[in-house]
């Protein structure tokens, strides 16, 4: 057998963070600038540090130097060529490089080289953030003193296929995150808040052994991002500044003075086998204290069907707790109320859902307006609160009243589905389900994650006929908010007992704590009546007269929404069952 040639050298294995992205939107010129950067920046370079480029395939390289320090000055000095360069390119068209630095032993084959050194790098690499680099522990004895940069211990990772653990450094420099991102962050230093709640989220820690799980934590702090900045109520810091902090060890109070934000969220990811288990916290960042933490625990049988459900879930509180947080804030302290707080009162008192807290909350919601006439949202809540009436007092006036404040919101431009809901939802009232439809698919398209225009939609669901479709509204929605959402209990009992799920239905009417109206208490005696509750439904029939004495089966007909006279028949079963007559 031949001997195996071998020497001690410095291993570079580098990558393009998100190359498949980049050549999905435009291939040609993605393979156009890479080339252009091979010529004009890394081959140049790896030559003027004494390099041999070794192994390339598509978007990787492999790169050995003569030295340590030679590796590592090549690595930084193109990263910053590399960065510059970025700045006169939109961000989507932006190529940043990941690098990682191995010291030790290889094997010379002709034209490449192999052994554990150059796996090690190639793991190193994939440790490495976008635009930095992260150096082994034989490279850090090897350059430790004799370089102007920091490094920065990442501790000890247990990479594939490496028989012993690697401890890893990132290698910082005085300029190592992207120029706009720092310059925005550096001109933050008293950046004053926003009127609107205003967040930060901060990438979420990969604690799995495997560094190569970044990708998932970082996708669940991206996708949060996304799905925060949808709702009207917030102001949400971009990707670009809050990932400014990634693999930093941050001061949150510091975080939100330089980032002008109000409340922070950060998290982690640990995946490890079949089992994943994600965490999120919002913290007040003046005062570091905690406004609300979950863990969440899940089986990864489909990765991005997880990411996507916890993104969803956390978004969903974070929006809810926010909400509460600020509203708290307003009650501590103002004798006399800006438009703003108003508003907030008037959806703190729309969210108990009783009639005499729908009251409060229109008179708050008027307050507002008459502060900030052309408030869309204002104007939007006010159309729920009036609609809501409607319902506890069945009375049309109300509706009226829904209807103009819901279209003024559309014509001053709410883009948070609700106006568009509460118009639908008034259309769908009356039976005019056509001319529901389309403001139904516009609501939908701006409020898929607005948990009122979900309900309404829900209610729309329902009186349409859709009884399947309405239950899984019910279902998600109660699942994305395990504190559950106002009349979530409602829609759920309504669709599972036209679905003939009766034992369900009733569940669901007995989670329903702020049933107060006539035909609620009417539905709910039909629904002991399908199961035999016979007592029960005539203490329940008993109430429905206490909030409208005289109201009988006919009444309950003609005032009933339901598209198909089978539905209303069935609640009408229900009743005669519990023995109660025309």
């Amino acid at each position: 057998m031949a001997r195996l040639e071998r020497k001690l050298v410095a291993v570079l294995a580098a990558d393009v963070a998100g190359y498949s992205r980049l050549m999905g939107a435009d291939e040609a010129g993605t393979l156009f600038h890479l080339k252009a950067l091979r010529a004009e920046v890394i081959d140049p370079k790896v030559a003027q540090f004494r390099g041999r480029l070794v192994g390339t395939a598509g978007d990787s390289l492999l790169i050995e130097f003569p030295s340590a320090i030679d590796a590592l000055q090549f690595a930084v000095e193109t990263q910053e060529r590399i960065t510059l360069r970025n700045t006169d390119l939109p961000s989507e068209r932006r190529m940043a490089f990941r690098m990682g630095i191995n010291a030790g032993e290889v094997i010379l084959d002709e034209t490449t080289i192999y052994g554990d050194c150059v796996n090690v790098a190639a793991r190193l690499e994939k440790v490495s953030e976008p635009g930095g680099v992260v150096v082994g522990g034989s490279v850090y004895d090897q350059v430790k003193g004799k370089i102007p940069y920091t490094l920065v211990d990442l501790g000890v990772h247990t990479m594939k296929n490496i028989a012993d653990p690697v401890r890893a450094y990132r290698v910082q420099t005085e300029e190592r995150h992207d120029p706009e991102a720092s310059a925005s962050i550096a001109s933050a230093e008293d950046l004053p808040l926003p009127f609107k709640p205003s967040v930060a989220v901060l990438p979420f820690t990969n604690m799995s052994v495997d560094p190569e799980q970044d990708y998932f934590s970082d996708g669940i702090a991206e996708d949060l991002i996304t799905e925060l900045s949808r709702s009207q109520s917030l102001f949400v810091i971009a990707r670009n500044s809050s990932f400014v902090f990634k693999g930093q060890s941050v001061n949150i109070t510091e975080v939100g003075r330089k980032l002008g934000v109000r409340y922070v969220v950060e998290g982690s990811v640990r995946k490890a086998a079949a089992r994943v288990r994600i965490t999120a916290q919002l913290i007040e960042a003046a005062t570091g204290n905690h406004v609300w933490a979950e863990r969440y625990d899940r089986s990864i049988d489909d990765l991005f069907a997880v990411q996507d459900e916890v993104t969803e879930r956390i978004a969903w509180a974070l929006v809810g707790k926010v909400g509460t947080a600020e509203i708290i804030r307003t009650k501590q302290a103002q004798t006399s109320l800006s438009a703003y707080d108003a508003f907030l009162r008037g959806v703190d008192a729309m969210h108990r859902f009783t009639e005499k807290d729908t009251v409060a909350g229109v008179e708050f919601l008027k307050l507002a307006l008459s502060r900030e006439p052309n408030s869309a949202r204002a104007h939007a809540w006010l159309a729920d609160a009036y609609a809501t009436l409607s319902v506890f007092r069945d009375d049309e006036d109300m509706k009226g009243l829904a209807m103009q404040s819901a279209l003024r919101a559309i014509e001053l431009g709410d883009v948070s589905g609700l106006a568009e809901a509460i118009v639908a939802a008034l259309h769908g009232w009356k039976g005019e389900f056509e001319a529901a439809e389309t403001h139904w698919q516009r609501a939908l398209a701006m409020g898929r994650t607005n948990p009122i225009v979900l309900v309404w939609v829900g209610y729309l669901c329902l009186w349409s006929g859709q009884l399947t479709k309405a239950r899984e509204i019910g279902e998600r929605l109660r699942r994305l908010s395990p504190l559950e959402h106002r009349d979530v209990h409602e829609l759920l009992a309504f669709a599972y007992y036209l679905l003939g799920e009766y034992e369900a239905s009733l569940d669901s009417f007995r989670r329903w704590e702020n049933n107060s109206y006539d035909r609620g208490f009417a539905n709910l005696a039909a629904c002991l009546g399908q199961l035999g509750h016979i007592d029960e439904a005539v203490q329940a029939w008993g109430r429905c007269l206490e909030r409208k004495p005289g109201f009988t089966l006919g009444d309950y007909r003609r005032g009933s929404p339901y598209r198909r006279q089978e539905d209303v028949e069935h609640w009408l079963e229900g009743l005669r069952k519990a023995g109660i007559a025309d």
